[in-house]
């Protein structure tokens, strides 16, 4: 690997590491909502 392929590495490094200093770390895919359970027998009189 070449000089210049080192330094470019490295800028592309230190660049990763601005954003993720800026944006915050990766985002994290969203959490499964959890089914909460609904006691409705009161309605379903006919």
């Amino acid at each position: 690997m070449s000089y210049l392929d080192k330094v470019l590495e490295k800028i592309g490094e230190w660049a990763d590491k601005i954003i993720e200093t800026l944006l915050g770390p990766e985002i994290e895919p969203e959490a499964e909502l959890i089914p909460i359970p609904v006691d409705d027998r009161h309605h379903r009189r006919y």
